[in-house]
Parts: structure tokens; sequence; C-alpha cells
């Protein structure tokens, strides 16, 4: 199945009109990341994360699943194109845990241009991932509807901060450089399959909510304003859809409580 906007609005929640504005924008923005979780439980399955749009759009959209960067900036990118934005794909390092060397680019995102003015849209960086775009510009804060953002010049590159409380924690380095699908397919096999990848050995889910709270769970830990420990898989494996919105029941890209059981080994 290639990308059907109609079956993405249904599934973000989105109606009225969509035209290539920045309204269009915002309001889809922050729709699909407070409908499609940000997960990385098919790495911790052992199954393959592929990047065709056909893949995508069955496993986030028609199976119910969430994903991580590569996946839901896919998406993202899929149906900005559909509705007619300029769309281009950038490749980011990341530094939120403050690397001792600089990483290689693991992190995809989105450059939006609409009339000549130009913006960072990005749905796929979990608990620290933007809910609005912002706009290309250096050295001002962003407010967005989950925290305000900074981008700052860094030699030749843009860093992306968020503020917390009176400090700016770094999230990610990136350039305007073209971004080839092979350097996203190189990404997303590193992070998934290099054996010291965090993704390898950590359950990670977010899914914001319009209302500006979040959700998320790390490992056994989940927290919706208050963090408390999930004792069982078999409680865990419910939580995913009762309070992440995940599916669990497609042929393809479901999974039954005892492969979610195996895979908890974090």
């Amino acid at each position: 199945m290639t990308f059907d906007r109609q079956a993405y609005f249904t599934r973000i929640g989105f109606d009225g009109v969509a035209t290539p504005d920045l309204e269009t924008l915002q309001r889809i923005h922050l729709l699909h990341i407070s409908t499609i979780a940000f997960e990385n439980l098919d790495v911790l399955l052992g199954r393959k994360i592929n990047l065709g749009i056909d893949d995508i759009f069955n496993k986030l959209v028609v199976a119910g699943r969430g994903g991580y960067c590569f996946e839901q900036n896919g998406l993202l990118r899929a149906a900005l194109e559909d509705i007619g934005f300029e769309v281009e794909d950038l490749g980011a390092r990341v530094l939120m845990s403050l690397p001792p060397e600089m990483p290689s680019r693991t992190h995809r995102l989105l450059l939006v241009t609409i009339n000549q003015q130009r913006f960072i849209a990005d749905v796929g960086f979990g608990g620290k991932s933007l809910t609005a775009p912002v706009r290309l510009e250096a050295d001002i804060a962003q407010t967005t509807p989950h925290g305000v953002y900074r981008l700052t010049l860094v030699e030749n590159d843009y860093l992306l901060s968020i503020q917390h409380k009176d400090e700016w924690q770094p999230l990610y380095r990136f350039d305007l450089s073209f971004q080839y699908p092979s350097d996203h397919e190189a990404g997303n096999h590193y992070v998934s399959t290099w054996p010291a990848s965090h993704f390898r050995h950590h359950l990670m889910l977010c899914l914001k909510n319009v209302d500006g709270t979040m959700l998320t769970q790390i490992d056994w830990q989940f927290n919706e304003g208050e963090p408390r420990i999930i004792e069982q898989a078999d409680e865990l494996y419910q939580l995913l859809m009762d309070k992440f919105g995940l599916r669990v029941d497609d042929k393809r890209h479901g999974f039954s409580r005892e492969e979610f059981a195996a895979a908890c080994r974090f």
C-alpha cells in the first residue's frame, strides 16, 4: 500500500482542509506526535526496520504501531509532500548524552520551506521531540506545547537545545547537507543492530498529548506525571495498548504476550 492521505488523517485525527501553510504544518505536527507513539519495540523483538514508505505506512498507520525517527519522520515527510509542502531530509548527530567524541549522523529530521521561510520539523526524537515546527533561525527561544527550544550556530552546524530549568540542554547538531535514502538506511542499520546501541538494550516509548502532558516508558518505569515501576511483562504489555495506543493484533506488525515477554531483557 502506498501513502493514503485520508487514512493518515484518520489515524492522527486531522480534519478540515490541508494546505501547504504554517497552520496546517503546526496542526499535523502536533496531532502526529500525540497519536503515533515513539517506540523501539521492533528492535527489541529482533525485527528488521524497513524504511520504504509502503513499509512505514503499513506499520504506523494500517497496523496501528509506532516507531522511531527514521520511520516517524519518513511518514511525516510523505504526508507533507502529498499536501504540497517543500520538504527535505536532514541528518543529525545526537548529543543528548554528551558523547566524548562527535557521533555519526543517526537521527532523521525534516526541513520544511513555506514562502521562503524554513522550519525544522521532527516527530521522532522521543521525550525531547518537538511538538511544533521551529524556525530555522539562530539565537532565539521558540516556545512549543512541550518546551522551549533554541537553535545556535556551532561552526558550520546548527545545534538544537531544549531549555531545562535555567540551562540549555543540547539535543542534536546538524547541517543542511542533502541526505540520500542510503544515508538513512546506514543510520537505521547502525542504531538497530550495533551491539552497543541503546535501542537494543532499553525499551523506550513516548506519547506527547495535545494538552502539554506526556507519557513515557523507559524499561520498567512508566511516567504519567509521577513515575511508577511496572512489575510484570503482562502488565507492561497491556499498558502498551491502554496508555500508548499501540495495536498488537496485526498479522505482520503485531506481537503476542509471549513474544513481548521474551523481548523484555532490559
